[in-house]
């Protein structure tokens, strides 16, 4: 049987759970009192749901944080017996699947409280109940409010649900200063408030994600949910960088050449021939284009490490393909490159990758397409899997 070792890989995608484990210890700590729940939608953000889930409980995640209803089935199936939570559904999905699997469920409307209580057959809906404080996304408007508790009260009084949170999610905790954060977290106490006046004493509040978690503790009450600083990637970007948070980015993305070549004084590069080389140039084929994920914003300027020193892509990023100015240097088909990492070895950051594309850490490592593997390594222990 073949091993990664036999045959390199064309690229890959690095991710150390040991500084997972690291991230969600930093960010229990920040939280204080509060139980903790790991995100791990969008496939852990592109590093990997299960592995990550896993490795966050045994870093002491009190919950794990799903999206959509497949996530969260798909850690059931995959052995995780603690506390789920899942907040995104449509009308007429399985939910009776996610009741009868211990799975708590979010309701932002009257008929998703009606879809609940008709999805608990054999066990009333574990729910949560979210209000809208200013975000305009999920959740019910200040005004509907009443409503959804009146329906949430009948359903729970019939025994066909459970109320056990109250929640919310904040539009600014990247922008700690920002007053939004201020006016949101006075409406969510508010609907707590309206809330206990109809006699419900909901176990778990929650408002504060990654940025919240890390630097607005007023929000924390009794759950915090943060998502991409458990890969150790700051929610404020370059104004406040991982490193001076306490966190270590869990993703290397790595590639090895597939050509190089000599080109001379005014050969064009790439589809629509945007960068020209201005003298006798080395040019890299990196074997990853947008179709792995890499943002085609990024072309002509996503940075690269190679033979240890910084270069630039140059030309358009193509669906499978990005060519790197090598310039003088010595290079061959099969050197490693380093897309982006820690940046402890002088290699580019998801940041950076996000400042050149004009987006956010977030998206550069989530979009990283199946094409690219997996590979699972514990650098406390040095040991590595794939997927």
């Amino acid at each position: 049987m073949s091993t990664p070792e036999s045959h390199p890989v064309r690229a890959e995608a690095v991710v150390d759970l040991a500084a997972i484990r690291h991230n969600v210890s930093t960010l229990r700590a920040r939280a204080g009192g509060a139980q903790l729940m790991t995100v791990v939608k969008a496939d852990g953000y592109g590093h990997g749901m299960v592995p990550v889930a896993r490795a966050a409980r045994e870093a002491g995640a009190d919950w794990i944080g799903a999206a959509v209803l497949e996530e969260a089935l798909g850690l059931r199936a995959a052995g995780d017996t603690g506390p789920i939570f899942c907040w995104l559904t449509t009308p007429g999905e399985p939910l009776a699947d996610a009741v009868e699997a211990g799975i708590d469920l979010s309701a932002s409307a009257p008929w998703e409280i009606d879809e609940l209580a008709a999805a608990g057959q054999d066990r009333p809906a574990r729910v949560h109940l979210k209000i809208d404080t200013g975000m305009s996304r999920g959740g019910a408007v200040p005004e509907e409010w009443p409503a959804l508790i009146r329906a949430a009260v009948r359903a729970q009084a019939a025994g066909r649900i459970e109320i056990k949170g109250i929640w919310s999610h904040l539009a600014s905790s990247d922008e700690p200063k920002s007053p939004v954060n201020e006016t949101q977290l006075a409406t969510f106490t508010e609907a707590i408030e309206v809330a206990e006046s109809f006699g419900i004493e909901a176990e778990f509040k929650h408002l504060a994600n990654s940025g919240a978690t890390l630097a607005l503790p007023e929000t924390h009450f009794n759950l915090v949910r943060p998502g991409v600083a458990t890969y150790g990637l700051s929610p404020f970007g370059h104004a406040l960088p991982s490193a001076e948070l306490g966190l270590i980015p869990a993703m290397t993305l790595k590639a090895r050449l597939a050509m190089v070549k000599r080109v001379p004084a005014g050969a064009g590069v790439s589809y629509g021939l945007t960068w020209t080389a201005p003298r006798p140039s080395t040019l890299g084929l990196i074997p990853l284009g947008y179709g792995d994920g890499l943002p085609r914003h990024a072309s002509n300027g996503g940075p690269v490490q190679a033979g240890g020193r910084r270069r630039t892509i140059v030309g358009r990023i193509c669906m499978d393909q990005s060519v790197l100015n090598l310039e003088d240097d010595e290079a061959a088909a099969g050197d490693e490159v380093v897309l982006f990492g820690p940046g402890t070895a002088g290699e580019p950051t998801a940041d950076d990758w996000a400042e050149v594309a004009g987006t956010i850490n977030y998206e550069i490592v989530t979009r990283l397409g199946a094409r690219i593997p997996r590979r699972y390594v514990d650098s406390s222990q040095t040991a590595s899997v794939e997927r």
